[in-house]
């Protein structure tokens, strides 16, 4: 349900590298409460799994996900917590494109309306598909995974946005987009995940010094085995919240760069008409 009389925080014009990632915060900021609750369950549950993949492989990290050991076979590891990252990403993104229609038009949408303008069915399916070429593209040599997250990254966001008929039409839409101009959407959301990267790589490295400091000082050796998993799941719950917006936003963008939604939006306007029905591609 639509109620009129919110300002957009989505600027309706092409926008910079810059300016998108602002404006991923600004709607990560605005739809704080579902986003980030959402992320932090998602990303508790990723260190839980990890955490156990971890203790069979014998790994132990001290800042990140591993320390590289002789004899130790890290790769799957590895593999599968790109892979739930790239789920948790998806399932947000999909949240996300839900509330960024709303946050361009100046719109405001109750929060038990966003989730079913998710739809979590198709959503998860996605999801799941982005997991499974994710893994698959790391046990091969891991640049394939950079492929996945740019070219087909999106496609949460285009379904819910654009409202496509089905997931498929979605992923091959999300392609597309991301191919335009020169690789342009490859390569902004690839930078999104480099600094967001650098941040949570700050904070998560910096709770586990900081535990390492108190272990050394106080000798609480199970302190550590805590913080680890505690420290990466605080940081990734918002990295992985504005990473879901900022495909939310990346996608207007290009539709307003490309496809000209600003002029739809505001012929719609004009003609008193619903600007909410400018943003499905039919």
């Amino acid at each position: 349900m639509r109620v009129d009389g919110e300002a957009g925080i989505i600027p309706l014009r092409a926008m910079t590298a810059g300016e998108i990632l602002d404006a991923a915060v600004a709607l990560l900021r605005q739809r704080a409460l579902p986003l980030l609750s959402l992320s932090l369950l998602l990303a508790t549950t990723e260190q839980i799994l990890l955490s156990g993949l971890r203790e069979t492989a014998a790994l132990t990290p001290p800042l990140y996900y591993w320390r590289v050991s002789e004899g130790i076979d890290w790769v799957p590891v590895v593999a599968t917590g790109l892979a739930t990252e790239a789920f948790i990403i998806a399932v947000l993104g999909a949240v996300a494109g839900a509330a960024a229609g709303p946050a361009l038009l100046g719109s405001r949408i109750r929060r038990r309306d966003l989730f079913r303008r998710a739809r979590p069915l198709p959503a998860l399916l996605i999801a799941g598909l982005l997991a499974v070429l994710t893994f698959g593209a790391a046990m091969a040599g891991f640049i394939g995974v950079i492929l996945v997250y740019g070219l087909a990254g999106m496609a949460t966001a285009v379904l819910t946005v654009d409202r496509t008929a089905n997931p498929f039409t979605a992923i091959a839409r999300a392609v597309a987009r991301s191919t335009r101009g020169g690789m342009r959407g490859v390569f902004l959301r690839i930078l999104g995940y480099l600094v967001w990267l650098a941040i949570r790589l700050a904070l998560g490295s910096g709770w586990i010094l900081a535990a390492g400091m108190f272990t050394s000082v106080a000798g609480w050796d199970w302190w550590l085995a805590w913080a680890v998993p505690i420290a990466w799941t605080l940081a990734n719950t918002v990295a992985y919240a504005a990473l879901g917006c900022l495909d939310a936003v990346l996608l207007l963008e290009i539709r307003i760069r490309t496809e000209g939604l600003d002029i739809s939006v505001n012929r719609a306007r004009s003609l008193g008409l619903d600007t909410a029905a400018a943003l499905v591609v039919r």
